[in-house]
């Protein structure tokens, strides 16, 4: 699925992933830098007061990538608010895109089964006309995921630095070059509400607009957008 999306000029492969919570002051996160002066750090993280959930898109093709940073709660919503903001600054120059693919690990609070996020997933199909296609990776695989390399590099060139505050994260993860290319990131300050779920009616009318893999119920889901006309 993956190099189809990748040849066809008419479709655009996303990596999205969110990664481990970072917790925001003077702390140790054993990395190294360089100076005549050893950077001096707290050896633990207890408590700490402020903390960021970082979420990812890349784009393995180009390169390109879309960092956001949450101060709330990681879940579905922040997950396709981050893809909606990613969208907006994007869409201009990928007005040619007709469909995307989205590389994702499963996880909690973007899998299959998860009927917020394939909720907001439907609106966003609808709100932008693209066609969506997701791919998840099985259980313990999500090394090839693309965006868990990149997580990687965030990690090793931020690490030898003193995450002392939001600012300090931000300007950083912006600072950071993926195939030369910096990254673009973001802050966003909603607060989200943990554990929305959908029932009845409105998860039976939900299962109708997923057309799901009949041998890979969970990890290949296709969305049509509706057709709206004027």
């Amino acid at each position: 699925m993956n190099a189809q999306a990748d040849a066809d000029p008419e479709t655009l492969r996303l990596s999205i992933d969110t990664k481990a919570t970072v917790h925001v002051g003077l702390y140790s996160r054993g990395g190294k830098s360089r100076g005549i002066k050893a950077v001096a750090a707290w050896d633990h993280d207890m408590r700490p007061k402020e903390k960021l959930v970082p979420g990812g898109i890349l784009e393995p093709v180009s390169g390109k990538s879309f960092l956001f940073f949450g101060t709330s709660n990681k879940t579905s919503d922040f997950m396709v608010d981050g893809l909606e903001l990613w969208w907006n600054e994007r869409k201009q120059a990928l007005s040619h895109i007709k469909e995307l693919v989205l590389n994702m690990d499963n996880g909690p609070e973007c899998s299959g089964r998860r009927s917020q996020f394939l909720y907001r997933m439907t609106a966003f199909a609808d709100m932008t006309g693209l066609g969506i296609r997701l791919i998840y990776y099985p259980p313990y695989h999500s090394k090839y995921n693309n965006i868990e390399r990149y997580w990687a590099g965030l990690e090793k060139s931020w690490n030898g630095y003193l995450l002392e505050s939001v600012a300090t994260v931000i300007k950083r993860a912006c600072k950071f070059t993926w195939r030369g290319i910096a990254a673009r990131s973001i802050l966003v300050e909603t607060v989200y509400e943990k554990g929305i779920k959908l029932y009845g009616k409105e998860k039976k009318n939900l299962e109708k607009r997923l057309m799901r893999s009949p041998s890979l119920h969970w990890w290949d889901i296709s969305i049509r957008p509706k057709m709206v006309f004027l």
